[in-house]
């Protein structure tokens, strides 16, 4: 008889020749329980995206409430449903006067794809700048701003008009120009390995965009929603772009993605031609209520307040030899080893050991760290003592 896992393996396409292929049973809080009733200390929270660990009570009993009235309807943009108006609403008030209207999205991809969409149709120009290692997904138009090469083997040709800059270069700042449509960058880089903006990056990048008349899209996809110790990751940066796109960790466990920009640079998504950037399935109901429960329990708890002792903790449990040094901020942290053999090492003995870590996509030193924002500091000490005996064993 064939296992689940075998049917996965056999009839869900992959994303490499050999995924990690847990089977997962449940998963609650900071853990994820397999087939066979083994717990896994859960250190990446779905890749940044299960904010509030998995089926939190909140989240869990916002779905089931909304889907006793109704699910989808009808196509993003028309009716007025409950849950969507009211997640745009008491997100808007989350961010700066400049924003005053939230397109949702069903990806932080997909949200990519507006944000460039819109940044052209404002600015009536075509060139598209993004940063060197970045990550903005892998549809055609977030993959043309992709900044790794070897990624893009093999699906050329991409968007016309895209050009590269060093993320925390200022000298690469005079490539934006009156030609350039928009900037496009992570608050922090995520795969090239939890890289922090240096020396007020943010605030001479937007200076550069409004000297030029280009605009600045900021990808809040992972540090959004609380991660870094703040709502939002650009609040710790002096600067307020034009236009914030953000995923991941909104959802509450579910997939969505969302772009925010002014009323008047929206409006242009309206007409002339109508209908500019639409979508079936943005703004459902469902997912919408458990977006709207995990803004609420990020924003009215004492998480965010939390998290730079958190991140404090795990700095000081993972002080090892064999890790150089920790990127990141909040709890999106990266223990940089001393090869990329070891940390590929270290992931897959704590896995074995019942400790979930992952990879990062450029870093390959790197290992990533990112749980859920309600991990506990007694799960935080378990998880670093699992890396430190793996550490000294290897």
């Amino acid at each position: 008889m064939r296992s689940l896992q075998d049917d996965f393996l056999n009839y869900q396409a992959k994303t490499t020749p050999h995924p990690l292929g847990i089977v997962v049973k449940k998963a609650k809080g900071s853990y994820i329980t397999s087939e066979s009733g083994k717990k896994y200390l859960d250190f990446v929270a779905g890749v940044s995206a299960c904010s509030l660990g998995h089926c939190h009570p909140k989240v869990v009993s916002a779905i089931r409430k909304q889907s006793k009235k109704y699910l989808h309807v009808m196509v993003y943009g028309e009716f007025a449903q409950e849950p969507a108006v009211n997640l745009s609403k008491e997100l808007i008030d989350l961010l700066p006067e400049n924003h005053q209207s939230i397109y949702l999205t069903n990806s932080g991809t997909e949200a990519i794809e507006g944000a460039l969409k819109l940044a052209k149709r404002v600015t009536g120009r075509s060139e598209l700048i993004g940063a060197l290692n970045s990550y903005h997904g892998s549809t055609h138009g977030a993959l043309s701003l992709l900044g790794s090469e070897h990624q893009k083997v093999g699906y050329r040709p991409f968007l016309p008009d895209t050009r590269f800059i060093q993320f925390n270069s200022l000298a690469d700042l005079e490539k934006i120009t009156t030609k350039t449509a928009a900037v496009l960058l992570e608050t922090i880089q995520g795969g090239a390995g939890f890289i922090l903006p240096e020396n007020d990056y943010f605030k001479k990048v937007k200076e550069r965009c409004d000297a030029v008349g280009a605009l600045l899209i900021l990808d809040e996809i992972q540090p959004g929603f609380g991660r870094t110790g703040r709502f939002f990751g650009f609040e710790h940066f002096n600067v307020k772009p034009d236009i914030i796109v953000m995923g991941k960790g909104m959802g509450g466990g579910l997939p969505v993605g969302a772009f925010t920009a002014s009323h008047d640079l929206m409006k242009m998504l309206e007409d002339k031609p109508k209908l500019g950037h639409i979508t079936t399935f943005g703004g459902n109901p469902l997912i919408a209520a458990s977006c709207l429960a995990t803004l609420r329990v990020i924003r009215d708890s004492e998480l965010m307040q939390e998290i730079p002792e958190k991140e404090t903790l795990f700095r000081f449990e993972l002080n090892h030899p064999k890790i150089k040094s920790i990127r990141g901020k909040g709890l999106m942290l990266a223990p940089i080893l001393e090869n990329a053999e070891l940390a590929n090492q270290v992931v897959l003995k704590c896995i074995d050991r019942g400790l979930l870590l992952f990879w990062l996509l450029w870093e390959k030193k790197a290992i990533r760290i990112s749980p859920p924002l309600t991990i506990s500091k007694k799960e935080i000490k378990k998880g670093c003592a699992i890396i430190r005996s793996v550490l000294d064993e290897i």
